[in-house]
């Protein structure tokens, strides 16, 4: 297997970028908030506040102005624009687009969210980034790393993911399950940390989590210490994340009604994560925004999911699939 080079590792040409309509959706949620985000470059125009968005997501609309009439809305546009991504091993100068990403991976709670950051930059051989091929502005896209619990136990960031997971479980039966990957078994157990713009294309996911468990493999060989190198033979991932729920799912279920979806996946990916997983959780958000009207029936949620490493190739195949019906 060939190892990754050190710092520009792939670069995926002339991608589309586009809204669908349920990001289109999110753009118009998000579109409520009163803080604005400031504008990137001529290209990419920021329209909405990173750290109101309930999905986790930062949105980020991208206009081609030859295409798109002047009576079109925000609502309507389908138009795209070419752009050459590339991925990067994470670095100091990444910090302020990394903390953007994660503004609201703990929702609305006030942590060291900075100290969380400083350990995704610092830790270079698992890890990535993605930006714009020779964007003068460097501005992120995407953002994957996995973090040993027991490496980084110590850090006061770590300390209050485990407090605010712990605090998010209700279910008995899960809690004890969740506490046993917390604590005892921490050793064996990586936090998969993946945030990134809600319109990034589709087609980057394969590539991007392909990258992350190569990285973690070729870790625990190349690592220059044996602890190190045991840092990253993960048995266990753990995963948060966020969903919208159906507001009367119970009472959706009795009746067999198939016309809406009892969850809708904000990232694919978590659906195979989800169904993967040897147990998960869900729970309610603090932080809470009115809904655009097509998830008027729907109310955003956490969702933490345990999955089991040796499930890792099911999930890449998977995904892999899906993506290629999309």
């Amino acid at each position: 297997m060939p190892r990754r080079p050190r710092t520009h590792r792939q670069r995926l040409k002339n991608l589309p970028i586009g809204f669908s309509p349920f990001a289109r959706a999110l753009a118009r949620m998000d579109s409520l908030s009163t803080a604005k985000c400031q504008t990137r470059d001529s290209e990419f125009i920021e329209k909405h506040n990173p750290s109101s968005a309930s999905d986790g997501f930062v949105e980020q609309t991208l206009e081609d102005e030859s295409e798109q009439s002047a009576s079109s809305s925000d609502e309507q546009f389908d138009g795209v624009v070419q752009a050459d991504f590339s991925f990067f091993d994470p670095k100091p100068d990444d910090f302020h687009g990394v903390k953007t990403l994660l503004q609201t991976y703990l929702d609305d709670k006030e942590w060291d969210l900075s100290g969380f950051v400083d350990l995704i930059l610092e830790q270079t051989t698992v890890g990535t980034v993605v930006k714009i091929e020779d964007d003068e502005d460097e501005g992120l896209f995407a953002c994957v790393s996995a973090l040993n619990l027991w490496r980084y136990r110590e850090q006061k960031c770590i300390m209050e993911v485990k407090d605010y997971l712990h605090k998010a479980c209700q279910e008995k039966g899960v809690a004890d399950k969740l506490r046993l990957l917390l604590e005892e078994q921490a050793c064996n157990v990586g936090l998969l940390v993946s945030q990134r713009v809600v319109n990034l294309p589709p087609q980057l996911l394969p590539p991007l989590y392909d990258g992350l468990f190569d990285e973690v493999s070729w870790a625990t060989e190349d690592e220059p210490t044996e602890d190190l190198r045991k840092s990253f033979r993960f048995k266990h991932y753990i995963i948060l994340s966020k969903i919208y729920k159906h507001k009367n799912v119970e009472q959706k279920r009795k009746l067999s009604d198939d016309s809406e979806e009892a969850i809708i996946y904000i990232k694919p990916e978590d659906e195979i994560f989800h169904k993967l997983s040897s147990w998960s959780f869900i729970f309610p958000l603090r932080s809470q925004q009115p809904a655009p009207h097509e998830l008027k029936n729907y109310r955003p949620m956490g969702l933490v999911m345990a999955v089991e490493a040796e499930k890792i190739p099911n999930f890449r195949q998977e995904l892999v699939t899906l993506i290629s019906e999309t």
